[in-house]
């Protein structure tokens, strides 16, 4: 990039956004906002300022290092989900639009649950929990994650943005609950194919694999979560979890061969197969 003795902020902008290709200026820009202190509008108006050596040295270590594939999020710190800033890095999963999907089919499940807590299963930064725990102020919410690293975000967020109102608890899915104790079990649980591609792309290669990875199919994670939440949920209870685009049939089939009933899937705004979700069966004699 520039001598530091001569960069201002709009020639760092058009070098960064140079370097970064397609869609280069906006993360340019995120980029050196975040050095800055400064929002879009906030460049704009300071579009002459100087910057000191120390503010085009990091400048330009977030730029390679967003050439190398490493997610934006990772480098900003933080990534919005539902209007929620959340604060991210390579220990979780960064916070995806189709997530919020996910959501969105809980709250619709939500008044047709029994009373009793939600789970939220591989929590990662806990995008879903504090989500789910705001919007939901009446229920208990738990947090599940078998990474200790995830859970140190999952907790920041937390503290941050719901307080006193989510449970983390470290376990191996559902092992850490009892029978019968939950209303809603939502999970975003890895979903891909070991040998997908773009695992090993820069894209991805800098999230945690275990996050991502569930076997040749991609439904090693899905086969175990699946039963266990039908054992822990309450009578009538709803369990809803995201998958991949093509996974709609082998998921609907792995609820209805684990007693689910009323097994559904909700599509994303392109018409893919994103979320499913089961009811527990009421047991006879148990009123809705």
């Amino acid at each position: 990039m520039n001598d530091p003795e001569t960069q201002d902020v709009a020639s760092a902008l058009r070098a960064g956004g140079a370097l970064l290709g397609d869609g280069g200026r906006f993360e340019a820009e995120l980029l050196l906002g975040a050095v800055l202190g400064l929002d879009r509008a906030g460049l704009v108006r300071e579009r002459d300022r100087r910057l000191s050596p120390a503010e085009t040295d990091r400048y330009a270590t977030l730029v390679a290092a967003r050439r190398t594939g490493r997610p934006i999020a990772h480098l900003l710190g933080r990534r919005e989900f539902r209007s929620l800033d959340f604060l991210v890095d390579e220990r979780v999963l960064v916070p995806r639009p189709e997530t919020e999907l996910l959501v969105e089919l809980a709250l619709e499940l939500l008044p047709d649950s029994p009373p009793g807590p939600i789970v939220d299963l591989g929590t990662g930064s806990g995008a879903v929990a504090v989500a789910l725990a705001l919007e939901c102020p009446g229920r208990a919410v738990f947090a599940v994650d078998l990474s200790a690293g995830a859970l140190a975000v999952a907790r920041r967020n937390v503290a941050r943005l719901a307080p006193d109102r989510v449970s983390l608890v470290r376990a191996d899915w559902l092992n850490a609950f009892a029978d019968d104790c939950a209303a809603l079990v939502v999970s975003n649980p890895p979903y891909v194919e070991d040998d997908y591609p773009d695992l090993a792309t820069a894209a991805l290669g800098h999230e945690p694999r275990g996050a991502l990875a569930a076997g040749p199919e991609g439904m090693d994670a899905l086969r175990t979560l699946v039963p266990a939440a039908r054992r822990c949920l309450c009578s009538g209870g709803w369990l809803a979890v995201e998958h991949g685009a093509g996974q709609g049939p082998a998921v609907r089939a792995l609820l209805a061969a684990a007693g689910f009933e009323a097994v559904t899937t909700r599509v994303d705004l392109a018409g893919l197969e994103r979320t499913s979700a089961g009811r527990k069966p009421h047991r006879v004699g148990i009123a809705p």
